[in-house]
């Protein structure tokens, strides 16, 4: 199955979205970090969702460069996000294979969906409706 997975960060803080089998998984206010720490967070989430889902198989794609390459074990992970490094490395891996695989951002579908929510603004209220008074 493939899992897309994107992370983000803005001043409210890290996020990341995920999205396997058309569902989203989102989560959000994950405080202070970086882009790198997030797309971290994101991935480690995926290869999670893909244990959690008991898949003999899974593709992990996302369109943070650096950090697959890092996974992959292609570059130098940078001291600051040693950590999800090791955490990532030490999570179990599906029974069969698992490979993890960059793609474009518009090609993303868990860019997309955090694209969506930043976007969205939540509607004005609605107005207060008094009923008229009975008449006694």
């Amino acid at each position: 199955m493939k899992i897309f997975f994107d992370g983000g960060y803005s001043p409210a803080g890290m996020e990341y979205a995920l999205v396997a089998g058309g569902r989203t998984y989102m989560r959000r206010d994950l405080g202070e970090g970086s882009s790198m720490a997030a797309e971290w967070l994101a991935l480690i989430a995926a290869l999670t969702l893909a244990n959690d889902l008991a898949l003999p198989e899974a593709v992990l794609l996302g369109d943070a460069a650096a950090v697959i390459a890092q996974a992959h074990g292609a570059i130098r992970c940078p001291p600051a996000c040693r950590d999800h490094y090791e955490h990532f490395q030490s999570l179990p891996r599906p029974a069969g294979r698992l490979r993890i695989r960059y793609i474009k951002r518009t090609q993303n579908l868990a860019g997309i969906a955090l694209e969506a929510v930043q976007r969205w603004t939540p509607p004005p209220p609605l107005p207060t409706i008094t009923p008229p008074s009975s008449r006694a």
